[in-house]
């Protein structure tokens, strides 16, 4: 292999284990070390503003701006007792990762010196500059204001020497600019839609809490081939790389024994998870090399998808210590399986109740079922605008893919719950429903007791499975902040469940016995929802044509996906749930597209790089040894032995000068592509242009590049291959 190659993989195949100090105490006893959690407010608030902060965070009262001062003077003075100098607001502009911006505690004293100061205003709300973060055109550059405000239900936390306080980030005008804005909206419209209808069965409920559980999947790469990767670097996937001799076709690697140096670096980054009071629980090998999965116990939606941008943050510094580089693209690399997020999603009450599971009683069974039947319609509906909440250019090379739910939104229910929504469907009577829970199964093995078995089974093909007590939202990719995901989900449960309570309640005024009248509804809406029910294989051409037939969104290309967000139910369902405007969401929209171009863009310039300034000379230097061997074969033996012996390397000789005819004649053809997409003025189109155009020309000039990787020289190669890249030793 080259020198440069040689050396980077030596250096990776020698690395060691980095020793992680483990604390003396147990997790429970230094979890949430660095959040200013309840147990922090308790301490240091007073009893009156702690129950007035309390109330804000639990029942969504408005909260006092005066009370904001004493806030501020407690959690600057627990701060500082743990080394913060500084402080920030920390918020999730629309670039998928969050933003920050440190300012010191320190203020002058009057007297020539200085003093910690950290006041209510400085709390509630700052003044980021918004003009260089995406706002789809609702700010020119030259009005650069924007606010960031608290947001007390997130707790704040410390990270190394500065207090990180969750919040909010608007335009001047009004309109949001991140994630977290229309993720709380969200959440208030499914609680307070939801809460009515929990009515018809517990007058009791105030509350319902949308949960989330979210399973990190993840690639790790030596952080010296990462380095010898200019594509890696660049885009976080190879752009080009032939297939190892072994990739996952053992599946040994899943649920294998953790390899040393990774172990040590999920112990760290369960440590440091722990302390910021993230509830760290699972951690496992995937199915592909390199491929792990860290996930959370279930937590309240909006503080879940803090905790996810939190860890993926902590996540690329600790790799970093112990010598890799982590990769969340939802496809690194070609051929085999990439990485998702599953957001699982449930219901669940102040009383106690989760709403997506199967009680005890006929009524409860009825509330279960209302609740996932609303569910279902709601996905139903708007299954397109689901699709697009989890659409990208890096999940797009994932989705469909021999791993991964297909790019068509489906639920799977399993054969019990199946069997009871057709009885419900077929019955001509308003009789209540019994559901089982887990039942027994005994094996004939004496010393193995009875397994408890789960009312569903699994299906890995579907991209919104019930799996017991949830919905499992597979198709959520790696890199995304789930909040995309859960914004347009939880809108859409709000909405059906706040039409479900509107027709039921029609049918009560007519005479009808209250749980008739919720059966009749549940009754129409299964048939309905029943398109997007699907048990099946979500992987097979059938069920393509099949979901085509049911009027099931079935486009492919990324941005025309993104038009679900402004289709007139969609903009109908923001504005009447009070989460989105429609200038909100054509912002969003001109943010999404513009994201998409660019994306693509940088990769087919990389590929441009790579392929005339690493492959073509590569090549072309073997392919010179390769005539010189020619030449010499002819000098040494007769001619007709000659010809003989050169025939493979005449061979080879025309393959490399066809192959790399191509790629250059395409890297010059794919340019000027990119010259006639970037005029484009409307980014809709521009990113159209992109998809249509350059993404499949990049795969042509890749299909030619990876089959020279097999002729050329290992010596002279320069990129590490998958075989280095895929094998932590």
């Amino acid at each position: 292999m080259s020198k440069l190659r040689f050396r980077v993989v030596e250096t990776a195949f020698k690395k060691r284990p980095v020793d992680v100090p483990v604390p003396a105490e147990r997790p429970s006893e230094y979890f949430a070390k660095y959040v200013f959690n309840r147990d922090k407010m308790f301490r240091y608030l007073s009893s009156k503003v702690y129950a007035q902060l309390v109330d804000v965070i639990d029942n969504g009262a408005t909260l006092d701006r005066a009370i904001a001062d004493e806030v501020a003077a407690g959690m600057k003075k627990w701060a500082i007792e743990l080394g913060a100098t500084h402080y920030t607001h920390w918020f999730h502009p629309l670039t998928e990762g969050t933003a920050e911006k440190h300012d010191s505690f320190i203020e002058h004293d009057g007297k020539g010196g200085v003093m910690e100061e950290f006041t209510g205003k400085l709390l509630a709300q700052q003044e980021p500059d918004a003009s260089s973060f995406p706002s789809g055109g609702i700010r020119n550059t030259f009005e650069a204001r924007g606010y960031s405000a608290w947001d007390p239900s997130s707790p704040a936390f410390i990270i190394d020497d500065t207090l990180c306080i969750p919040t909010i980030f608007i335009s001047y005008t009004g309109e949001a600019l991140d994630y977290k804005a229309p993720l709380l909206k969200a959440l208030r419209a499914v609680d307070k839609a939801a809460v009515a209808v929990c009515h018809y069965f517990n007058p009791d409920v105030k509350k319902v809490v949308a949960f989330l559980g979210w399973e990190q999947e993840y690639f790790l790469v030596d952080e010296g081939l990462y380095a010898a990767r200019p594509d890696l670097l660049m885009t976080g996937r190879t752009l080009m790389g032939h297939d190892s001799a072994k990739n996952q076709q053992l599946e040994d690697h899943y649920f294998g024994a953790i390899p040393t140096r990774v172990a040590q670096f999920m112990k760290e980054l369960e440590i440091e998870s722990l302390k910021l009071g993230v509830p760290v629980k699972t951690r496992h090998n995937e199915v592909a090399p390199n491929q792990f999965e860290l996930a959370p116990i279930y937590e309240e939606c909006n503080l879940a998808v803090d905790h996810n941008m939190l860890v993926m943050g902590l996540m690329r510094k600790i790799a970093r210590r112990h010598g890799f580089r982590l990769l969340l693209h939802e496809k690194p690399f070609k051929g085999i399986n990439g990485s998702g997020k599953h957001n699982n999603w449930s219901l669940g009450t102040d009383t106690g109740i989760g709403l997506m599971s199967p009680g005890k009683t006929p009524e409860e069974n009825l509330r279960f079922i209302t609740f996932v039947v609303n569910t279902l319609m709601g996905v139903y509906k708007h299954n397109g605008l689901i699709k697009a909440s989890i659409s990208s250019a890096t999940n797009a090379h994932r989705l469909g893919a021999n791993e991964a739910p297909p790019a068509i939104i489906s639920s799977f229910l399993g054969k019990q719950l199946s069997a009871v929504l057709d009885k419900i469907e077929a019955s001509d009577t308003d009789d209540l429903v019994s559901i089982k829970g887990k039942h027994g199964l005994k094996l004939d093995i004496p010393q193995i007791p009875e397994l408890m078995i789960d009312n569903t089974d699994r299906n890995r093909t579907s991209p919104f499975a019930f799996t017991g007590n949830r919905f499992e939202f597979r198709a959520v990719g790696s890199e995304a902040n789930c909040a995309s995901a859960m914004i347009a989900l939880n809108a859409a449960v709000a909405e059906q469940l706040s039409l479900f309570h509107k027709e039921v309640d029609e049918l009560i005024q007519q005479g009808v016995e209250k749980y008739a009248a919720i059966l009749r509804i549940v009754r129409k809406y299964i048939k309905l929802s029943k398109p997007i029910h699907f048990d099946g294989n979500g992987y097979s051409d059938e069920w393509k044509e099949e979901a085509q037939k049911r009027g099931l969104d079935c486009e492919t290309s990324v941005p025309v996906i993104f038009d679900n967000y402004l289709n007139p139910e969609s903009i109908a369902m923001f504005e009447a749930t009070g989460i989105m405007t429609e200038v909100e969401l054509h912002a969003r929209n001109e943010v999404k597209w513009e994201m998409y171009t660019k994306k693509i863009q940088i990769e087919a310039r990389v590929l441009g790089d790579l392929a005339m300034n690493h492959i073509v000379p590569v090549a072309t230097q073997y392919q010179t040894d390769l005539v010189d061997n020619v030449y010499k074969m002819k000098d040494l033996f007769p001619a007709e032995k000659a010809a003989k012996l050169s025939a493979q390397n005449l061979e080879l000789i025309e393959e490399i000068a066809d192959r790399t005819g191509y790629i250059k004649e395409h890297v010059d053809a794919m340019v000027e592509a990119r010259k006639k997409a970037n005029v484009i003025e409307c980014e809709r189109e521009k990113a159209i242009a992109y998809h249509d155009i350059i993404v499949p020309m990049m795969e042509e000039i890749r299909y030619h590049i990876d089959k020279l990787e097999l002729i050329v020289d290992n010596e002279m190669w320069t990129l590490p291959k998958y075989r280095e890249l895929l094998f932590i030793r």
